[in-house]
């Protein structure tokens, strides 16, 4: 009876021992995984994202004024390309050749580049004026920062840039902007405004192109949705 009680006991704390080893080897498993996700779900900095292809020098100058404005610009090489006018290649090699430049640019997926950095001088803006503030008529460049966004404007608005038979050639999906554009220029500005403390991000302070120079330009244009790009940066 002594044997049978001692075997039994002996069972029991094997037993026991199994269950506590197997328990311990299921916490270790789940910590493992867990920690695996952890990595895995570890978030990419916005500035990781962006692409850098920085101009030439000779293509910005260094910045010795604080910035108050973005202005926005749309971009294409669809004089050459108009079946395929979105190379990002092809708009850095534009403005490098032109002695032009803006400090990003946006594809049509939402890629952010880099063409200039914001403690440089782009010239993107050129001659123009807002009403009202005489420093910044002919001279906003100096307090800006310059956005494209790789984007076709209305026919009306590409006309002195191409034909209206040219235009006519143009794919429908190249014309205007896509979703992943106005989430990707929402997360810049708002990015941008973490380190330019004078920039507010309102309609007096992110303008287009057409409203500093409507005799020239017409970018963003009309189909540009100010109140979908606003509603989600306004503060």
């Amino acid at each position: 009876m002594f044997n049978l009680w001692r075997t039994s006991f002996i069972v029991v704390v094997a037993l026991f021992f199994l269950v506590a080893c197997k328990q311990e080897a299921m916490e270790d498993h789940v910590e493992v995984v867990a920690k695996e996700e952890k990595v895995e779900s570890v978030e990419v900095s916005f500035e990781e994202t962006i692409i850098d292809m920085y101009l030439p020098e000779e293509n910005s100058e260094p910045r010795k004024t604080l910035i108050t404005h973005v202005m926005l610009h749309f971009s294409s090489n669809v004089l050459k390309k108009p079946e395929d006018p979105f190379h990002v290649e092809d708009i850095y090699e534009l403005f490098r050749d032109y002695g032009l430049s803006a400090h990003y640019v946006i594809d049509r997926t939402g890629q952010i580049y880099r063409f200039v950095s914001e403690e440089r001088i782009a010239y993107h803006a050129g001659e123009g004026k807002i009403e009202g503030i005489l420093k910044y008529e002919n001279n906003l460049n100096p307090y800006s920062i310059g956005i494209e966004l790789l984007a076709i404007g209305t026919k009306e608005e590409m006309l002195p840039m191409l034909s209206a038979e040219h235009y006519d050639t143009i794919s429908s999906k190249h014309v205007g902007y896509t979703d992943e554009q106005y989430e990707a220029l929402q997360d810049l500005l708002i990015n941008i405004s973490t380190r330019q403390h004078k920039l507010k991000l309102d309609r007096n302070h992110i303008i287009g192109h057409q409203e500093y120079a409507p005799e020239r330009k017409t970018d963003p244009g009309a189909l540009f949705d100010w109140e979908r790009l606003m509603s989600g940066i306004e503060n």
